[in-house]
C-alpha cells in the first residue's frame, strides 16, 4: 500500500482554492486544482478520478509543488524550446535551389527524396519521410513538379 505523500504548506487552502480558481491556462489550473484537493486530504486516486490524471502524475505534481512551490505548477511545455531544425538557413536556401531541377535520381521530387538529400547534408544515415514533406511544405512545394527554369 503505497504511503501518505504530504503536502508542504507553500499556501493555506484558501489561497490554494483563489489561485486554482483564477488560473487562466488550462494545465496550471487543473495543477493547482490537485494541490487544493490534496490540501484539504483527498487520496492521490480520488484526486486522480476528479481531474482526470493518473495517480502517477498527480504525484508528480505534488512531488513538483512540495519542490518548487507555485513554480512547481507552471505548465513546463512552455519552457521547451523544440528540436533545432534539420536543416540551417543555408541549407534550406541550398535544399530550394536543388528543388528547381530534377532530383538526384533524374526523377521528381517527393518527400522520401527530400529526405534522403537533407540526410546526405547533415551526414545521417536516414531521416524520416515526414522531414521531406515538412521541408516540401516549408519551401512551398508540392511533391513530383519541377518548376521551370
Amino acid at each position: 500500500m503505497p504511503r501518505n505523500l504530504p503536502l508542504k504548506q507553500h499556501h493555506d487552502t484558501d489561497e490554494l482554492y483563489r489561485r486554482y480558481r483564477k488560473a487562466k491556462d488550462p494545465v496550471e489550473r487543473t495543477h493547482w486544482q490537485i494541490i487544493w484537493l490534496k490540501s484539504q486530504g483527498e487520496a492521490t486516486k480520488k484526486i486522480a478520478a476528479l481531474t482526470g490524471y493518473t495517480a502517477v502524475w498527480v504525484r508528480q505534481v505534488i512531488h513538483r509543488y512540495n519542490k518548487m512551490g507555485a513554480e512547481g505548477l507552471i505548465d513546463q511545455r512552455k519552457m521547451n524550446p523544440g528540436a533545432k531544425p534539420l536543416l540551417d538557413e543555408e541549407g534550406q536556401a541550398d535544399l530550394a535551389e536543388a528543388l528547381k531541377g530534377s532530383a538526384p535520381d533524374g526523377g521528381n521530387w517527393n518527400s522520401r527524396k527530400v529526405a534522403d538529400w537533407i540526410a546526405k547534408r547533415i551526414g545521417r544515415d536516414k531521416v524520416h519521410t515526414q522531414r521531406g514533406w515538412d521541408y516540401m511544405q516549408r519551401l512551398s512545394r508540392k511533391p513530383g513538379r519541377a518548376k521551370a527554369s
